[in-house]
């Protein structure tokens, strides 16, 4: 009688889990960079189109929104004459990493200053935690 031996022998398969793991080693640390930078680009696309869309309620109104009205004033008539909107069509976002963003109007460097505080959500910080601003 002759023994069916199909099948993979350890030694074949550590060897195939070996390669996996090298190739992992090899691909994961380039995703993980590009997601980060992928958030931060996000981040300043949305500060930029959130501009665009308080500088039209701008032209419409004669002024940009309060601190207290925010950036919701760009979805729901505060009551303002001139009022024209929504300004947005999804509604305002949130920042890459799921806070809102920082809106003051008047601002500190502008007539508004709208702000995302990175990964760590604090002022300041370096790479992925470093903040994304409105007039930088």
């Amino acid at each position: 009688m002759k023994k069916n031996n199909s099948g993979f022998t350890l030694v074949e398969l550590l060897v195939v889990m070996v390669i996996l793991g090298l190739l992992a080693a090899l691909v994961v640390p380039r995703y993980i960079a590009k997601e980060k930078k992928g958030r931060y680009q996000a981040a300043r696309v949305q500060i930029e189109l959130l501009g665009q869309a308080l500088d039209q309620f701008r032209l419409d109104t004669g002024r940009y929104p309060t601190t207290s009205e925010g950036l919701n004033a760009l979805i729901n008539n505060p009551g303002i004459p001139g009022w024209d909107g929504p300004y947005l069509k999804k509604g305002v976002p949130l920042d890459p990493w799921g806070r809102p963003y920082i809106y003051q109007s008047p601002g500190n460097h502008g007539d508004y200053d709208l702000v995302s505080y990175g990964a760590d959500g604090a002022p300041g910080g370096e790479g992925e935690n470093k903040d994304i601003t409105s007039w930088e």
